[in-house]
């Protein structure tokens, strides 16, 4: 049941590669008992816990130096259930095998985000979303989960069982036990036409609450050093299907997007006075296309280019303030940014700590290509997203503590009640929930 590190000498590392770890032990559960036991085991040896997925995150979130509980046993569908249009699945399971499976059987979620290499459990605990109008992240649509908590024990919640702990748990940070299984709500397979076109910052800013009425999903992308922005609308459709010609897509999506972005990167890294030229021919590269196809491939796209990421979710209200002041910080401040800034939405949502919960939302998100420094940018930017009352995303870079969040957060008290009664010698503590969720 134990694995060693992937890595040196036992050390693990991060997709981003800007954390790592050196776990006492990792184990490999094959079941919820082997895992409850895992647990038990871990606080006999006075060793706290941790789960981690695919390493997705860009905080330490999932870090430990005690006992890492790898899922990857853990995966499939357990079951469907067509009357209650949900699936059940195991915490291990990439959202990709999930989308897949769920295409096989005529079934979809409603929303998902655009990376689909993290498991289950890792997107929803750390609140991984897409952008919609009316349907929200990817732990809104949860109905149900199964959660082993500190004391070894198996705690089934929905809204109708343990109520208060569904609520929590959705997107629980990895604090009040590890998921074990998710419930999803799923509907038939649908399509989506997907229309992405050029279009001014200005204007996009000018007509944004227009387009996000407009539009079921509606995102876009602006290229820092530059007046454009690339944006993308996402809407049902009767058909019929249209994909991307393969040719096309793998030029699009693999080598524009990938590949030559890679290399754009690589230059900009080494000489960061050609960025904004560079910035000004990629927002003129991608030209406008339509298609259509069945959800998951339309929301989701393939991302080889490493970057490190910080996110935040203002009021929906504000996010032309907060991206007008985010444009001029750049151009007065002599940073080179090779990355565009993604801009989406969610609807106010009912889980405690959803970025997105009580309040109608736009999510703002800023990259730097990996090994480049990005502390400057990250921090102007920051300080602009926290006058607007921002949340960070919990799996992206950020510097907010305890003392924040229980002001920008009404329920944050509610959350820390719940986890000192779950967990209340903190067996899945670390530094990072040490911070964020005070100790």
């Amino acid at each position: 049941m134990s694995s060693t590190a992937n890595g040196k000498n036992g050390t693990w590392r991060n997709w981003g590669g800007n954390v790592s770890a050196r776990p006492a032990r990792q184990v490999t559960p094959a079941s919820v008992d082997e895992l409850a036991a895992a647990v038990r085991q871990a606080a006999e040896d006075g060793l706290r816990v941790k789960a981690v997925g695919t390493g997705h995150s860009f905080t330490s979130i999932a870090a430990t130096d005690g006992v890492l509980i790898r899922p990857q046993l853990l995966t499939g569908i357990r079951g469907i259930d067509r009357d209650a249009m949900t699936v059940t699945v195991e915490a291990g399971t990439p959202l990709k095998r999930l989308n897949l499976a769920l295409a096989r059987e005529g079934l979809s979620l409603t929303n998902m985000g655009d990376i689909m290499e993290q498991t289950v459990s890792g997107a929803t605990s750390t609140g991984t979303h897409g952008t919609g109008r009316d349907s929200g992240s990817i732990a809104a649509q949860i109905r149900g989960l199964e959660l082993v908590t500190a004391d070894g024990s198996v705690l089934v919640c929905s809204e109708k069982e343990n109520p208060e702990v569904f609520a929590a748990a959705r997107l629980g940070l990895g604090a009040l036990g590890i998921v074990t299984a998710i419930t999803f709500a799923v509907e038939p397979v649908f399509l989506l036409t997907a229309r992405e076109e050029p279009m001014p910052f200005d204007k996009v800013l000018a007509d944004f609450e227009e387009l996000w009425a407009e539009n079921e999903h509606f995102e876009f992308y602006w290229f820092p050093h530059t007046g454009s922005t690339n944006t993308k609308r996402n809407n049902r459709s009767a058909g019929p299907e249209k994909p991307v010609p393969q040719l096309k897509s793998w030029l699009e999506d693999e080598f524009l997007s990938n590949g030559v972005f890679q290399v754009a990167n690589w230059v900009g890294r080494a000489a960061p006075a050609t960025i904004p030229a560079i910035a000004q021919i990629s927002s003129k590269a991608l030209s406008a296309r339509s298609y259509t196809d069945i959800p998951y491939k339309v929301f989701t796209s393939p991302r080889r280019v490493r970057f490190v990421e910080m996110e935040y979710a203002v009021p929906r209200a504000a996010v032309g303030d907060a991206l007008r002041e985010l444009k001029a910080m750049v151009d007065r401040s002599g940073l080179r940014v090779s990355f565009p800034v993604e801009v989406r939405t969610a609807p106010a949502d009912d889980i405690t700590l959803s970025t997105a919960s009580g309040r109608d939302t736009a999510y703002i998100a800023v990259h730097m290509f990996q090994g480049t420094p990005y502390q400057r940018y990250f921090t102007a930017a920051e300080r602009i997203f926290t006058a607007h009352e921002g949340r960070p995303h919990w799996g992206k870079v950020h510097t907010r503590d305890a003392e924040y969040f229980s002001r920008v957060y009404p329920r944050f008290d509610e959350f820390t009640a719940l986890r000192d009664r779950l967990d209340p010698d903190r067996q899945f503590q670390n530094d990072y929930l040490r911070r964020v969720l005070g100790a």
